[in-house]
């Protein structure tokens, strides 16, 4: 608040001195905004840089397996045959999985589908070197893509093993960095508190996260193992 100083004349000509309260805008209480805005958050820098290094190993894998699906079907177009460099066996046969009908399961080409969304992962990653920060929508958002990555390879992987019946080195690589990435977004929105979760899982997670892709590959190699054990034995 300040006091101002007015001189007022009477009738009768003399000057009255009167005082005037005015309020001071800028002494006036700050706006909220920043307490009332969305909390943000950037992840550390291995979160980051294993973003970019996972994203790029699916990217590759997806890139490689679609120019060898363009290579296969130039091939039959030509009345000819190409066998993919991966596909060493009878079990490592990678051109076996590219012919199935659940190499398209969306009327595309699944390695298509990699094209995009491990270019998206590497953006992200990109952006949390930059020092980015990003809202809760959009990490439970990239959290939800995640989760649908997970799922698809883990249906693939079903397929691989006990319906087409081989084994794409490739595949195998995009889903080792999906598995990755999923565990350590979704232990990065639990520790933040994005995602509700019990505090002794907030701790486990804070100091074990390695944990659970470690387990979660472990088992997928004992079922490759496994499923063909006659043939890694002979």
């Amino acid at each position: 608040m300040a006091l101002s100083e007015v001189v007022q004349v009477s009738s009768d000509g003399i000057g009255v001195m009167s005082k005037t309260t005015v309020q001071d805008v800028s002494t006036g209480p700050e706006p909220e905004c920043a307490e009332n805005a969305p909390r943000a958050e950037g992840g550390s820098r291995a979160l980051a840089l294993l973003l970019v290094i996972t994203g790029a190993a699916g990217l590759l894998a997806s890139w490689v397996i679609t120019i060898d699906k363009f290579k296969i079907l130039e091939a039959k177009v030509e009345g000819k045959t190409f066998t993919p460099g991966c596909s060493l066996n009878p079990v490592v046969s990678c051109g076996s999985v590219m012919e199935s009908k659940q190499a398209a399961v969306f009327g595309f080409p699944n390695p298509m589908l990699g094209l995009v969304a491990y270019g998206i992962v590497i953006c992200v990653g990109m952006s949390l070197l930059a020092r980015a920060r990003f809202p809760r929508w959009y990490w439970l958002t990239f959290n939800a893509g995640c989760l649908f990555g997970v799922s698809f390879c883990a249906w693939l992987m079903f397929q691989s093993l006990y319906r087409i019946n081989a084994l794409c080195l490739w595949c195998s690589l995009a889903w080792v960095a999906t598995i990755l990435m999923f565990w350590y977004v979704t232990s990065f929105n639990i520790r933040k508190g994005f995602l509700p979760a019990p505090s002794w899982l907030r701790s486990f997670f804070a100091e074990f996260t390695w944990v659970m892709p470690v387990l979660h590959i472990g088992i997928i190699g004992m079922l490759v193992l496994t499923r063909w054990w006659d043939f890694w034995m002979s």
